[in-house]
């Protein structure tokens, strides 16, 4: 029996076992009306009482799966009391505040009634984030498994939504939008994400029809809040594919609180998986720091900083991709001279000061610094054979290539650098008044760009100069025919751009719940607008305005049934940021209009309670029509556009995900998409778009051992049908309607967890002051299945033949995670 065979097995059984924990954990901090803590509560549920220490935290136990209640008293404030259902083995944060006027009654149960629900927003447990198992772990590796979300590559955090691009995702961190580095071309050049997942309190995520609030983008909105500390304390991880720790801080009078990460990152253990033997030295670093200070009872300041450093340096050696048929296997072996050195170096700064002027009126001001500086520097000679290999067993050159079908070399260069300054400035509003909502904006943003692009490739076959394919070239027949037209590079893009982008952007939104009946309804309407205006060395564009209307209505009909009706939808509108300025040869377009997609999304949830736990099913059911499109290849996760807006195209699909707890005290998720999506280029007809990912099935499964509930596991397994992708990037997309292959992956993670917070205090001395302790076995890939990201096209000037030889992923990786909390 092979180690698959075994390794399935294993996880076959582990699914199939479970637990059942008889309690909850209830824990917190005890706060009075000014935010401060406070001591010495008496906190008593059922036979079970504590009391809060020093800086009012507090850990209780109650019984799960069902309605409990819990008290808290203290001799100078009024009760507290809390009615609760918790689930089985679950973890329960709950902060509370005591009155010392009146007495508090509350209530603690989950229902489909809750805002985050009504919007079409799916939550996500950041404890499952960085527990669950993954080749890039994090928020972005979660997202991979919900429905309406595809990536094909997991070395890179990128991913596309319900038929956009990675270009057309929001995403912010404490309501500041944050950004991506311009150059990067190959996922294994990323190295970290920008959010940091140690820090992390809440993540939200919208895959369409979000509310006019959030920015100019087409496809979805990822809002991170990065977590306020409670006490001291420090976390740690580190495995094979790097480190972090996290530090969080809270002054004396509590006035002032920080959490600050550190995370390295190295790539080597996964791209050495990889079919090109390498020499690579990465170095991904960073340092991101949340600073709050409450200067009273109203007013709040908040600094988000991010310091990160990437450094790639890329030598390959050499490559050998079998490929072809069993009737005709093939084989390209290619050997490596020169190296590739990038670096990307990243500084970002926010300011956020939040004013409540009563419990009506709230105002808000966000300043925030982006500045990035790049360079993609590399000088790559290539050199190949193409040939078919032998399949006679007990031949001498078994498995080797027997027949040389081509030859040739390769040289690619490039000297590209970029510096980007983005400035914001926002100012927001919530205002409360009879039930009714209202949220506005205001922001200026000015991006300051300078960017050189210097990039050639040379291609040779055979000893024969291969032109680019360009119709006003000599026709090369060579080695037929003497060539005598000039020798030109296959490809060459040779630009400087200083460009300069002004930007004014607002918007007005209501929001209101009522009552019909017996029928509860919510309804929110809502206007963005987006003034912009390209200035630069070569060509000013002219002042640009869109406006976006967007809505929600959602409905809670009396039912014996638990659900809960929504339609959403608007006009989404993005102005175009400066990689969609940049066409193919690398000149800036500045009067590239903004994309503009209709979205209509129809949604159904539905809450039910399933082997007597609770479930979850969740149906979406979404259209974009979109227009102006500025169509664009894909070439791993690089994207160029053509910068045109001639292009229609649009967007359909149904998404399902079913969750709940499949083991008593986990939550777990089986999740379903289709998707179609075609463009209309210059009226030429409808053809597949680069991210037309017609199927995706994922799961993602969290279990322990009954008889050994500290051994927990963790399963992340994706399917996703063929990308369009295995045609050339200089090909008419018109004409080359190639796919690569689904794309099929599992990755798998064991913990044993030594200490948490639900177990008895260790009596060693060396763990003692250990609150988490937990040693992970991870293996990526778990099937050993090989996943194309792209192809490499090699040509053969005797036969006039292209070879699509695809660029295979990563394969079968094994890593050790430590974790632990002081």
């Amino acid at each position: 029996m092979n180690i698959t065979k075994i390794i399935f097995v294993f996880i076959t059984f582990g699914i199939g076992l479970a637990t059942y924990a008889q309690s909850a954990l209830l824990k917190g901090v005890v706060l009075d009306k000014n935010s401060l803590p406070v001591a010495s509560v008496n906190i008593s549920c059922a036979n079970n009482r504590t009391y809060s220490n020093m800086e009012g935290v507090y850990s209780i136990k109650v019984p799960a799966n069902q309605k409990v209640v819990v008290v808290f008293t203290h001799i100078s404030l009024k009760r507290t009391t809390v009615l609760l259902i918790l689930k089985e083995g679950e973890n329960y944060e709950f902060n509370v505040v005591m009155d010392d006027q009146q007495e508090q009654m509350g209530e603690v149960i989950v229902t489909t009634t809750n805002r985050k629900q009504v919007q079409g927003i799916t939550t996500i447990e950041p404890e499952l984030i960085r527990k669950m198992a993954g080749a890039n772990a994090g928020i972005e590796n979660i997202l991979k498994t919900l429905p309406g979300v595809n990536s094909n590559n997991e070395l890179s955090t990128q991913y596309a939504v319900r038929g956009g691009n990675y270009d057309e995702n929001l995403v912010y961190v404490n309501e500041i939008e944050v950004y991506r580095p311009f150059l990067i071309r190959s996922g294994q050049q990323e190295g970290l994400s920008f959010t940091n997942t140690d820090l992390v309190q809440n993540v939200e995520f919208s895959a369409g029809g979000f509310q006019a609030k959030f920015g100019d983008k087409l496809s979805s909105v990822l809002d991170i809040t990065y977590r306020t500390p409670t006490k001291l304390s420090v976390a740690f991880e580190a495995s094979f594919l790097g480190g972090s720790i996290s530090l969080d801080a809270i002054s004396k009078n509590k006035k002032w609180t920080a959490v600050t990460g550190l995370r390295y990152r190295n790539n080597s253990l996964l791209v050495n998986s990889q079919d090109t033997e390498t020499n690579y030295k990465p170095s991904f670093v960073d340092v991101q720091t949340n600073v709050n200070f409450n200067a009273s009872d109203k007013w709040n300041f908040n600094f988000l900083g991010n310091i990160s450093q990437n450094n790639y340096n890329y030598q390959p050696l050499s490559r050998q991709t079998k490929f072809g048929t069993i009737d005709k296997p093939m084989a390209l072996t290619v050997y490596y001279e020169g190296q590739e050195k990038d670096k990307y170096e990243t500084y970002f700064g926010a300011l956020k000061t939040t004013y409540k002027a009563n419990e009506n009126f709230t105002i808000k001001y966000i300043g925030s610094i982006f500045h990035t500086t790049e360079q993609e520097h590399f000088d790559i000679l290539a050199q190949y054979r193409l040939g078919e290999v032998d399949t006679a067993i007990g031949s001498d050159t078994y498995g080797n290539v027997s027949f040389t079908r081509g030859i040739g070399s390769q040289l690619n260069h490039a000297r590209n650098d970029l510096d980007a300054l983005i400035i914001n400035t926002e100012i927001k509003g919530f205002h409360d008044w009879k039930k009714n909502i209202v949220e506005w904006g205001a922001k200026f943003t000015r991006e300051s760009i300078r960017d050189r692009m210097i990039e050639w490739e040379v291609i040779d076959s055979a000893g024969f100069s291969i032109n680019p394919p360009d119709k006003f070239l000599p026709k090369n027949e060579q080695p037929y025919v003497s060539y005598t037209g000039p020798l030109v590079p296959f490809r060459s893009v040779r630009a400087v751009n200083f460009n300069t982008i002004n930007r004014f952007s607002g918007y007005l939104q209501w929001s209101r719940k009522d009552r019909i009946g017996s029928t509860d309804v919510w309804y929110n309407a809502g206007m963005r607008m987006h003034n912009w205006a390209v200035l630069g060395t070569n060509a000013n564009g002219d002042s640009q305005t869109v406006f976006s209307p967007r809505a929600q209505f959602a409905i809670k009909p009396n039912w014996d049934r638990d659900m809960v009706f929504r339609v959403s939808g608007g006009v989404y509108h993005q102005p175009p940021f400066y990689r969609e300025l940049r066409e193919a040869s690398g000149a800036v377009q500045p009067d590239v209009k903004a994309q503009k997609s209709v979205h209509l999304v129809l949604s159904n949830d539905y809450s039910f309670k399933m082997w007597e736990r609770p479930f979850k099913l969740v149906s979406e059911l979404y259209y974009k029509s979109l227009t102006d499109v500025n169509t664009y290849t894909v070439d791993n996760v690089r994207i160029r556009y053509a910068a045109t807006n001639d292009a229609i195209a649009y967007a359909q699909g149904l998404d399902v995900r079913l969750n709940g707890e499949f083991v008593p005290g986990t939550e777990s998720w089986v999740s379903f998409g289709y998707l179609k999506t075609e463009e209309n280029s210059a009226d030429k007809g409808y053809i597949a778009r680069p991210t037309d990912q017609r199927l995706k099935f994922a799961l993602l499964f969290q279990d322990y051992m009954p008889n050994i509930p500290s051994v927990k596991l963790y399963l992340n397994l994706v399917y996703n049908t063929g990308l369009p992708g295995g045609s050339p990037a200089y090909a008419d997309p018109y004409l080359y309607q190639n796919r690569l292959n689904d794309y099929r992956r599992a990755d798998v993670g064991f913990f044993k967890v030594f200490i948490d917070q639900t177990m008895a205090k260790p009596q060693s001395k060396l763990f003692m002051n250990f609150k988490e302790l937990a040693l992970g076995f991870e293996i990526f890939n778990l099937f050993n299945n090989q996943n194309a990201i792209t192809n490499t096209w090699v040509r053969d000037v005797y036969t006039k033949s292209e070879y699509g030889i695809p660029n295979y992923m990563t394969t079968r990786v094994f890593n050790i995670k430590l974790t632990a909390k002081l």
